[in-house]
């Protein structure tokens, strides 16, 4: 059997079911999105002789890349370190021990870029110390990106004509990999990235986040910007609700950056009757059983009145501050165009 092959054996979980929702509407739902690009990334790393049979694997990560890493890894005999913080569901953590990953947590932050930077300089170290093991580095690596245009291929086949596209992002891959392979065929495709406060993928000053896999403190290079025509930003509070309403209206049991998607997708549709919405999902809320879909979690999570907005406030610049579900034109433009036009500089 191919080495390519071998990386294939949970192809299956890769495909999101295409879900009709409201009118012309569409959620890709994954089981585990992310074992799409973690595969992708294998596997070519492979066949290029970057990964070595028996390698340890190294990556930072605090939610489902390490899982889906760690199911390859199982799978293809290679021995795999996880950097991980606080945020690391027990759940998930217990997961990951199972199949036989080490879970290093590392508690403080640095001083520019907080517990993401803080993870990925652990990472450095080990691969210092380590030589012949590798990183997939899903925040840079352009095979992120671009192991999704089986995704772009699956939805022209099932959805036909689509007119917007809407996702969270946070490494760059799945929205920027899914656009860009989709423009070709549908040039007129409106994209809208979904982000939350305190990230600075949009501009927002750094601050504590507190959503897995949505936002992040440093700026991955698999963000292109010039694949935005438009930036929503929702507090935590806001992906929560939006996930329970994502789950009674449609029975689909997702997590909340699945539950962001599903709120500005929601919205941009009422606004443009007749045209065709796809909103990616990224993950299953399994995950969330003992926080987001536990009420008493929830509440003490939510407890602050007035954080929870029906529709967006247009902001001015995107590091106005963001206390609700705020929106922006990114107009397809670059990062420093953008913070060039409203007076900021890039960090």
């Amino acid at each position: 059997m191919s080495k390519r092959e071998l990386m294939r054996k949970l192809e299956d979980f890769e495909n999101p079911r295409i879900v009709p929702l409201d009118g012309s509407m569409y959620g890709a739902s994954f089981f585990l999105m992310k074992l799409l690009p973690a595969r992708f990334m294998l596997e070519n790393a492979a066949e290029r002789g970057d990964l070595k049979p028996g390698a340890t694997i190294c990556e930072s990560s605090s939610g489902t890349f390490g899982l889906a890493l760690a199911m390859l890894a199982l799978q293809h005999r290679h021995r795999l370190v996880l950097v991980s913080d606080w945020a690391l569901d027990r759940h998930l953590h217990r997961r990951l021990n199972e199949l036989g990953a080490q879970v290093t947590i590392v508690d403080t932050p640095a001083v520019s870029g907080g517990l993401q930077r803080a993870r990925l300089d652990r990472v450095h170290g080990y691969l210092r110390e380590h030589p012949g093991s590798y990183w997939p580095c899903q925040y840079d690596n352009a095979d992120n990106p671009l192991s999704y245009g089986k995704v772009a291929a699956l939805l022209i086949d099932r959805v036909g004509r689509i007119d917007c596209l809407v996702g969270p992002v946070g490494s760059g891959g799945s929205m920027c990999g899914t656009s860009r392979y989709l423009r070709p065929l549908f040039p007129h495709l409106y994209t809208i990235g979904v982000d939350t406060p305190n990230s600075v993928l949009f501009g927002q000053p750094s601050g504590r986040l507190n959503l897995s896999g949505l936002g992040g403190n440093i700026l991955p290079r698999n963000v292109d910007h010039s694949q935005f025509n438009e930036i929503h930003w929702l507090t935590p509070a806001e992906t929560y609700a939006a996930a329970h309403d994502l789950h009674r209206s449609h029975g689909l049991f997702m997590g909340p950056t699945s539950g962001a998607a599903f709120r500005v997708g929601q919205w941009w549709a009422r606004r443009n009757p007749g045209k065709t919405v796809v909103t990616l999902f990224p993950d299953e809320g399994h995950r969330y059983v003992e926080t987001v879909y536990d009420p008493q979690w929830l509440q003490s999570a939510t407890s602050r009145p007035g954080r929870v907005r029906e529709d967006p406030v247009t902001v001015a610049a995107p590091n106005d501050p963001m206390r609700g579900w705020s929106r922006f034109g990114w107009e397809r433009r670059s990062l420093g165009q953008v913070l060039g036009d409203t007076g900021q500089t890039p960090a």
